[in-house]
């Protein structure tokens, strides 16, 4: 026998994800994630715990789903994409800085809102860690190019080059100077590929 398909009742289900889901980002953003409880976040969306669990898995599920759209931004393959067929170490470097300040300036708010002053607790640490290990696998592929290319400058090796590029090009550089600091993206882009170009490659150029 078949299994009978609603549509209404899949339709129901997506409504309440998605309360869920904009309820729980206004209340991470408003109160801080650690702050949040899975009952505060059923009351906001009117549902019941148990609908909050069914529909999304919990606190830490709902973390790393809003944190998915900008881990899984297309500028990361288009940069990368780039970057395999670009034969500039500079212009390598101005592409990334150019790539990383689009995923950071499109998901600003959950980016920098959730994660600069930390989320407290482990299962949420591991979402967080597991987007830096994207983070880094993206620009150690970078390095890759720039070593393939004969870039670097000469006292560097490729593990240096991947610490350098996290230094300048990193998340944190973006917190500091675009969220703490006041700059705009326009002049924090400016400078990080300037940086970046100094302090890694043999002909900075530019």
């Amino acid at each position: 026998m078949s299994r009978y398909y609603s549509p209404r009742r899949t339709d129901a289900a997506a409504d309440t994800r998605t309360a869920i889901m904009q309820s729980a980002r206004e209340l991470f953003l408003s109160r801080g994630y650690p702050d949040v409880t899975v009952a505060q976040i059923a009351a906001a969306a009117r549902v019941a715990v148990q609908t909050v669990y069914s529909s999304t898995g919990g606190k830490t599920a709902i973390l790393a789903a809003l944190l998915a759209s900008a881990v899984n931004d297309p500028v990361v393959t288009e940069c990368l994409e780039a970057v395999a067929t670009c034969t500039d170490p500079g212009a390598i470097i101005d592409v990334i800085a150019e790539g990383t300040r689009r995923a950071h300036e499109r998901h600003w708010d959950v980016l920098y809102g959730l994660l600069h002053d930390g989320l407290g607790d482990h299962g949420a640490t591991e979402v967080y860690n597991e987007g830096i290990t994207a983070y880094l696998k993206a620009l150690t592929t970078v390095a890759d190019r720039l070593v393939s290319l004969d870039a670097l400058r000469s006292e560097l090796d490729h593990a240096l080059a991947v610490d350098l590029l996290w230094f300048f090009l990193g998340q944190r550089a973006w917190f500091l100077l675009v969220g703490e600091r006041g700059w705009s993206f326009d002049r924090a882009q400016e400078w990080m590929a300037d940086s970046a170009r100094q302090a890694l490659l043999r002909s900075p150029g530019h």
